[in-house]
């Protein structure tokens, strides 16, 4: 007799199904996944065997870190179906820190520290709960899917700084591998449409291969086993300055994790708790002390896996153990990490237009429970959407800032993320206007106008 009682976080699929929705994610995110210690090995000038091997360790602590996140131990991990990878926020102070004579030991140092200082941090920033209502929240996961957009943009186009980058060619391949994917979604069977994105990634690389969009050449050279081994690079060093700047990093990276944890906590229908989020927290803080352990950066959730989640409507958090089980392989095996990383960009831009936009639309869809008549609401949501567009749309609009400031507010979502805070703050928990009153219905509990629609504690909100 099948039982009625367990969480579909909890239930874990078929082995079968497990490996096909697990590879789903993991395809979802491997392009981002690689980006940071491609950038950072790049500027810094290292060899192709340096840069092989920050990529294969970064693959192998992803892996790592997924399944800490999703099965969770004692007080670490949020046990949702959340995807860890490197963070780009950590990108231009690790290269600063990495080209100004501290090199990769000094990047280490820095990085065990934030991790550290994530730990320690994690319980206080989990009772700040209450400052995250529906409005925040919706208002965050809506930044987090718009400013998601322009990445599958420039995948679609050719990969940004690709010699063929716009080619009419690329955004063919691109709108085919949609296509194939909305034509999933609508006309296969539901088990099928679980897959969607994989079926659609498979069918667009199967039609990319003959009309030469990839080249299988590197996987020839890749080795079949390669084992990261802790400071590879060196002791690690640890510098003021470069502790400083990874602090920074360290705070951007909670309030991005925060906000996504809650965005999939929405998702899957297990709102996140105080001590979730902490639990949450302090296995990214596990985790980027691991990175600086084994050769590679801080972590934080993906983003772009929340889409995934929403849009296949799978919500077991075992699928995305699976995946981290399959990054781990791909850490340990080159080779099969050249396989998927031979996969063209404009195949994963199809892909990731449908999954980041049902992100934005998820956001959308919380944002339906807040009431926005006679209340400050509007410019809550206007504004802090306005200023996490903001670096997206004009990415050198804070270069003229100190480094720390470009460290915040360049990400787009921690930008949004920290507005919509501030902002929260400022109209609705300060002490009310007078002429609040009790508006419509929402999912069948009253939704409170002014400063009670803004503080509603989330346990609260169905």
């Amino acid at each position: 007799m099948a039982t009625t009682d367990v969480h579909p976080v909890d239930e874990i699929p078929p082995v079968r199904q497990l490996a096909a929705l697990g590879l789903q994610h993991v395809l979802a995110m491997y392009a981002g996944a690689v980006a940071v210690p491609l950038i950072v090995g790049a500027a810094m000038k290292l060899s192709p065997a340096d840069l092989a091997y920050l990529i294969t360790a970064d693959l192998l602590v992803c892996g790592i870190a997924t399944l800490i996140q999703c099965v969770g131990f004692w007080r670490f991990g949020v046990r949702l179906p959340i995807m860890q990878g490197c963070t780009f926020a950590a990108v231009s102070p690790m290269v600063l820190i990495g080209t100004t004579g501290g090199g990769l030991p000094a990047i280490y140092g820095s990085v065990i520290v934030a991790g550290l200082a994530i730990l320690l941090l994690a319980p206080v920033f989990g009772r700040l709960l209450r400052f995250f209502p529906p409005l925040v929240t919706g208002t965050v996961i809506l930044v987090i899917g718009v400013s998601l957009l322009p990445v599958a943009g420039n995948w679609a186009a050719g990969g940004a700084g690709s010699k063929d980058f716009g080619e009419p060619r690329n955004l063919a391949l691109a709108a085919f591998v949609l296509a194939v994917v909305l034509a999933v979604q609508r006309f296969a069977p539901p088990a099928l449409g679980r897959v969607a994105v994989l079926i659609g990634i498979a069918v667009g690389l199967a039609v990319a291969v003959p009309f030469g969009f990839t080249d299988f050449g590197g996987v020839s050279d890749a080795d079949w086993l390669g084992v990261s081994t802790p400071f590879h690079f060196g002791a690690p060093d640890f510098r003021a300055s470069a502790i400083v700047s990874m602090l920074v990093v360290a705070l951007v990276t909670m309030t991005e994790t925060a906000g996504d944890l809650i965005a999939v906590g929405e998702l899957t229908g297990r709102t996140a708790t105080p001590r979730s989020l902490a639990d949450g927290l302090r296995a990214d803080g596990l985790s980027t002390v691991l990175g600086g352990v084994f050769n590679t950066f801080p972590y934080t959730a993906y983003a772009q896996n929340v889409g995934l989640v929403g849009l296949t409507r799978v919500r077991s958090r075992w699928v995305v153990a699976a995946a981290g089980g399959i990054l781990v392989l791909l850490g340990l095996l080159p080779k099969l990490g050249a396989v998927v990383a031979a996969i063209p960009a404009p195949v994963l831009g199809g892909a990731g237009l449908v999954m980041f936009g049902t992100v934005a639309a998820s956001g959308l869809r919380t944002l339906a429970r807040v009431d926005f008549a006679g209340t400050q609401n509007l410019t809550v949501v206007a504004v802090s959407v306005a200023v996490g567009m903001l670096p997206v749309g004009v990415p050198t609009v804070y270069e003229k800032f100190p480094d720390w400031f470009q460290t915040v507010m360049n990400s787009g979502i921690s930008a949004g993320c920290l507005s919509a805070i501030v902002l929260n703050l400022l109209f609705n928990h300060l002490p009310a206007k007078a002429g609040s009153a009790v508006t419509a219905e929402a999912d069948g509990l009253p939704v409170r106008s002014g400063e009670e629609a803004g503080e509603q504690p989330r346990e609260k909100t169905v």
